[in-house]
């Protein structure tokens, strides 16, 4: 008879594991290699990303223990694109590669590079600033972010009522 610790320690079956590597292997793969392809020629692409599966594999039962595995993943991904390049990227050029060149959405960003939509969100505007573009999406986000009113001064300005503070 199994108690609830020795049931909380066993591992899922290694059949479980495969599908869930290869539901992994599945999503992420083509947008793994469009963006090593977009850094890098064909052949070094298809090696870069050979490279990453076979890291994930290797080490899949620590990545699906991860919070989230795509971060792992994706971070080894741009380290193995950086070491095959020659040249280190900073998050926001990667984001804004996977959204203004290979047209990924915002939510796809954040579930590939496992962030958060709103930091892949702030990570193209810092892009935007970084490259000094104040039209498209940087006068869009200046747009939308727009001092706030409270409740208590709305509701003065309503009622027109005049105080000391007011």
């Amino acid at each position: 008879m199994t108690t609830t610790a020795t049931r909380k320690n066993m591992k899922p079956p290694p059949a479980v594991l495969t599908n869930a590597f290869y539901a992994f292997y599945d999503l992420h793969r083509p947008a793994y290699y469009a963006f090593a392809q977009a850094r890098l020629p064909a052949e070094e692409a298809r090696v870069a990303v050979a490279h990453l599966f076979n890291l994930v594999a290797d080490n899949w039962t620590s990545v699906v223990n991860e919070r989230r595995p795509s971060a792992w993943a994706w971070e080894r991904h741009t380290q193995v694109i950086a070491r095959r390049s020659g040249r280190t990227t900073t998050p926001a050029q990667d984001i804004t590669l996977l959204h203004d060149h290979l047209f990924f959405s915002i939510r796809e960003i954040a579930a590939l590079t496992g962030t958060e939509p709103a930091t892949v969100a702030a990570l193209l505007a810092a892009a935007d600033r970084e490259a000094g573009e104040r039209t498209s999406r940087a006068s869009l986000w200046t747009s939308m972010i727009k001092p706030v009113a409270t409740n208590e001064a709305r509701w003065r300005r309503a009622f027109r009522l005049r105080t000391a503070t007011a």
